[in-house]
């Protein structure tokens, strides 16, 4: 009896070994041909052209991207390039999946929409009426606020960063979303009055589209959106621990040239998170253009450039960016989340979709998908911008010792419950955060320093003398007070 279960077992580990040998044997002479062409119908001078583009992209030890290009409703170019997972030599393909990043948004967006339409909830509804849990600014901040990111809502990523838990270290959930916006004491500004991107509108109405359909927002998702579109390949990383065949590991460079695995450690989705693959994009990419989703009107909504409060129209719809590229109608947006990158695009007059998915974190989805898009183009594109020379900045202010010791102190800031106490050590001005972190203050102006990770530290002081707050300043933050704590 024990020979013969010796030989099942060593049956069973000579078939693993062999199926092994062959993954990797397939691996290796898919990476003799990096790139894949599905279609024969492109010519092969804008195949190489395209091939160019993405050399850097076909290491056989490196991450990669893959692209479909679709005309006239119908896919007429994928290429896959570099590898989805390094570890075990599995090349990318037009199969694999990817995380993408906020092209995620457009697809919330429409979740919203269609309920809309079925008459559950209004664009015009304050968020107040489904979120109760977020604070009463005295201005309402509306579902359209949020889709087009004018609602004047800080970025609750950057706030959690700013706490020393940035999202690559915390498995946030939508849970911490709104625990982080309700303690929120201000906006960045008025809702209304401008356009900021923040991630946080649109995570609001992933909640928004769970509470009020009754069904989690990945479930509404497949039965209204998935499913009846034919995206096979999709759905949400509402846990980002489940297994997902087909995807594709994200990776980011180190500054020895190797990679480091980059993977999302959390379930937050709805701003992110959507797993897909290139043909699933084309494929939604089409519905749009074809008016397949929802009631008549759904795409004009979709494509509604959002208005300010002055009147001004911005280039932000509702997941979209609707606006021009060199000259040419495009309507578009890119994604990034950990190690992912993505662009979806979409070139109404010429017919021309545009789709790219990395695994890759130094990957830019916006000019590599743009440039496919301008193989296919051709003419109709205008000359490439001339970006402005920069603006030299003011030379920076050389405080001493004796002006910077009325800034030390600690500050707290509710906020982001968090304290950080300010010291001089050899004459710099250093920022304590917890548990043992260390941020140097440089100064560019008078009581204002650049701290990294946490942006640009302005200090107030009570006339003229001792600073009583100091405000944290970022893209997506603008004024986040912390007090000064007297023992």
């Amino acid at each position: 009896m024990q020979i013969g279960k010796k030989l099942v077992w060593m049956a069973a580990v000579v078939h693993s070994m062999n199926r092994l040998f062959l993954a990797r044997l397939a691996g290796f002479l898919l990476l003799l041909v990096p790139a894949a062409s599905t279609l024969a119908q492109v010519p092969g001078e804008l195949v190489s052209k395209i091939d160019a583009i993405f050399a850097k992209w076909t290491a056989p030890d490196a991450p990669g991207v893959v692209i479909a290009v679709s005309q006239n409703g119908q896919v007429v170019l994928t290429r896959a390039y570099g590898q989805a997972e390094i570890e075990h030599d599995l090349p990318n393909t037009e199969h694999t999946r990817f995380e993408s990043g906020s092209v995620s948004k457009q697809f919330t967006a429409a979740a919203i929409i269609l309920l809309a339409q079925q008459g559950k909830l209004a664009l015009t509804d304050d968020v107040r009426k489904h979120i109760p849990e977020i604070p009463d600014y005295g201005t309402p901040i509306t579902l359209r606020h949020l889709l087009n990111h004018t609602s004047g809502l800080r970025d609750w990523g950057s706030l959690a960063a700013i706490a020393g838990w940035p999202r690559e270290r915390r498995s946030h959930t939508q849970d911490h979303v709104i625990d982080i916006l309700r303690r929120q004491r201000g906006l960045n500004y008025t809702p209304g009055d401008r356009y900021a991107y923040t991630n946080s509108g649109y995570n609001l109405l992933a909640i928004i589209v769970a509470r009020v359909s009754g069904l989690p927002f990945a479930a509404f998702c497949r039965a209204q959106l998935f499913e009846p579109l034919g995206l096979e390949h999709t759905e949400w990383r509402d846990d980002h621990t489940r297994i997902v065949k087909h995807r594709a590991t994200a990776y980011s460079p180190r500054s020895d040239g190797s990679y480091a695995i980059d993977q999302p450690i959390e379930d937050v989705h709805g701003n992110g998170g959507l797993i897909t693959t290139v043909r699933d994009l084309i494929t939604w990419n089409e519905a749009l253009a074809t008016q397949r989703i929802g009631a008549p009107g759904f795409t004009e909504e979709m494509q509604r450039n959002g208005i300010l409060n002055d009147g001004s129209r911005i280039d932000y719809a509702s997941g979209l960016t609707v606006s021009t590229h060199r000259h040419v109608p495009e309507i578009a947006h890119t994604g990034s989340t950990s190690g992912y990158r993505a662009f979806l695009g979409r070139y109404p007059v010429q017919s021309l979709g545009i789709a790219l998915l990395a695994n890759a974190g130094n990957v830019n989805p916006g000019a590599l998908g743009r440039q496919v898009a301008d193989v296919f183009l051709g003419d109709a594109v205008g000359p490439v911008p001339v970006p402005a020379a920069p603006e030299p900045p003011p030379p920076a202010p050389t405080p001493t010792a004796e002006e910077l010791a009325p800034l030390a102190g600690e500050y707290f800031s509710p906020d982001v419950e968090l304290v950080l106490r300010i010291t001089i050590e050899e004459g710099r001005l250093i920022a304590l955060r917890r548990p043992a972190t260390r941020i140097v203050l440089t100064p560019v102006a008078a009581d204002t320093f650049t701290a990294p990770g946490l942006g640009r530290v302005r200090f107030i002081r009570d006339n003229p003398g001792f600073a009583t707050q100091l405000s944290v300043q970022q893209e997506r933050v603008y004024d986040l007070r912390f007090e000064r704590r007297v023992h």
